[in-house]
């Protein structure tokens, strides 16, 4: 395996010239939190500002035209990353609200269909409907349907997670009356890479909309979602060199034509009366006031870079990586690896366990000597409790990670027991 990829791309990236605590040199493995950002992207955010900065789709001289054609440009280059067509991306400002947006125009539909409009029957939940979701879900994935199941009278069930970090799945699950299947593509804890066409079809036979939570997988993985056949996923730019303040929501054309809206206000309506209103058909009626130019704009920078790149040398480089940490984790002494041992079904990184040393001990140490990972229950308070852990430690591991870092990293890892008198 090489690790030529770092090397070549690491001077795109400034902040990982920086010198950190105690002196050290930064090792950035929190990527799985937030990437780092590239020269191109940086500077294509910037170069809107400085040259073209205007609102989108409202104004008639020439730096709004300018604006609004970069912005639907930039739809059209970002839904080709992830091979879906332009008029099914909605721009929004991370995916915790691209999820939001979707449980709760279910529920607006239900709403509405409950006051008598018949349109929305095959969207509204009822008591006795089946939402399902997964026992590794991110909170972002959990929590809102937990809150609209509560407000429809809909159940909750899950998909079990086995001991090794994998998904249970079983026909048996997917019944009749199951309306919303929820599921993340790879697990922001496990690293587990979920069998999402077996899903997808399981869901297509009982009449299902199959929801994506897409953070950890678009960044990392060559994803096409039209092949996928989800009704819907969503995904952070800030996860994919991208800037913070920008997400993505594919939703397909059915939902995308019947589902309400869920944010009202300027730019999402087709006409307004004092006494009511009527809305776009389009994307367009889920993207409410002014939207996020600038981030969607250096969004577009960032899928351009990483197709440059090429997403399955992204992946070959992070799975070469990973190995070498996983092996050599599995092996120490009084470490707990959770999530899956196999390579072939695990991304780019690991979650594990110190004995006798508390996550947040872990970060600091590492943190000391220049290591940055995340420690806690990474928004998967459910998943820690079914694996019996309180939190866990967590390195993620992208395109600009060297080998030289992953040694570093194990190096810190195997003297933490004996610094803090466990070993």
């Amino acid at each position: 395996m090489s690790f030529d990829l770092a090397n070549k791309v690491r001077p795109d990236f400034p902040i990982l010239d920086r010198i950190v605590r105690g002196g050290n040199a930064l090792v950035y493995l929190d990527s799985a939190a937030t990437s780092q950002k590239p020269n191109q992207v940086i500077d294509a955010e910037a170069q809107y500002y400085r040259e073209i900065n205007a609102t989108i789709h409202r104004s008639g001289h020439e730096l709004g035209e300018l604006a609004s054609a970069a912005y639907e440009e930039a739809r059209q280059n970002i839904a080709g990353f992830v091979g879906a067509k332009a008029q099914n991306l909605i721009f929004t400002k991370n995916a915790t609200e691209g999820l939001n947006l979707v449980a709760y125009a279910f529920l607006n539909a239900t709403l509405m269909h409950r006051n008598g409009q018949t349109k929305y029957a095959q969207y509204a939940l009822n008591p006795g409907d089946v939402i399902l979701l997964t026992e590794m879900e991110h909170h972002a994935n959990m929590v809102p349907w937990q809150h609209i199941a509560q407000l429809t009278g809909a159940a909750i069930k899950y998909i079990p997670v086995s001991d090794d970090g994998v998904l249970e799945l079983s026909e048996d699950l997917f019944t009749n009356n199951c309306k919303i299947i929820a599921v993340t593509h790879q697990s922001n804890v496990l690293g587990t890479i979920n069998d999402v066409a077996k899903i997808a079809e399981y869901a297509n036979a009982i009449g299902a909309h199959l929801i994506l939570d897409a953070c950890q997988s678009v960044p990392h993985l060559p994803t096409n979602l039209e092949n996928l056949n989800v009704a819907a996923a969503a995904w952070s730019g800030h996860k994919m060199l991208g800037p913070t303040g920008v997400g993505c929501l594919f939703l397909s054309d059915d939902l995308l034509l019947g589902l309400p809206p869920f944010l009202l206000g300027g730019n999402m309506i087709e006409n307004v009366t004092f006494e009511k209103s009527t809305y776009r058909s389009d994307n367009g009626k889920f993207e409410a006031g002014t939207m996020n130019i600038a981030q969607v704009i250096g969004l577009s920078a960032a899928a351009t870079y990483l197709s440059e790149i090429g997403l399955d040398r992204v992946h070959q480089h992070e799975v070469g990586l990973t190995r070498k940490a996983l092996t050599a984790l599995l092996e120490m002494p009084g470490i707990r690896v959770l999530g899956p041992s196999e390579m072939s079904i695990r991304g780019g990184l690991i979650s594990f366990e110190v004995n006798g040393v508390h996550p947040h001990d872990v970060s600091q140490y590492l943190d000391a000597n220049g290591i940055a990972i995340r420690a806690g229950h990474h928004c998967a308070w459910p998943l820690h409790r079914r694996l019996g852990a309180v939190a866990s430690s967590r390195a993620s591991f992208y395109l600009y990670n060297t080998e030289a870092e992953v040694e570093q990293f194990l190096a810190a890892v195997s003297e933490i027991r004996s610094y803090f008198k466990v070993a």
